[in-house]
């Protein structure tokens, strides 16, 4: 199986956010997902961190500048009218570019 994340800069956003993310242990989170993935014979794939996941149309691949800012949770292509959730476009975002990512290193 394959996993796709992305790679968040935990360090940054401690700075950002305080000691509470470190609290949320999501870096531990990773070290065992990747661990468990492992032994089970998966691969995590990591996304790069400033990848405009959450920017990007999924369906025409129009890049929507405004959607940088966090408050926007919904949002409509410009081009291809398609409605987005901002968090299910990223993800899927996420697995394409993780997918072509992978596929294209193994081949």
């Amino acid at each position: 199986a394959l996993i796709c994340i992305e790679d968040l800069n935990i360090k940054g956003m401690q700075k950002r956010w305080g000691r509470k993310i470190s609290d949320y242990g999501f870096a531990e989170f990773i070290k065992i997902l990747e661990y468990k993935a492992k032994k089970v014979g998966s691969v995590v794939q990591k996304i790069d961190r400033y990848y405009p996941s959450s920017q990007i149309c999924h369906v025409c691949g129009t890049k929507n500048p405004e959607t940088k800012n966090l408050a926007i949770r919904e949002w409509i292509c410009a081009e291809c009218k398609t409605s987005h959730d901002r968090d299910r476009n990223a993800a899927i975002n996420i697995w394409k570019v993780g997918t072509s990512t992978f596929f294209g290193e193994i081949q």
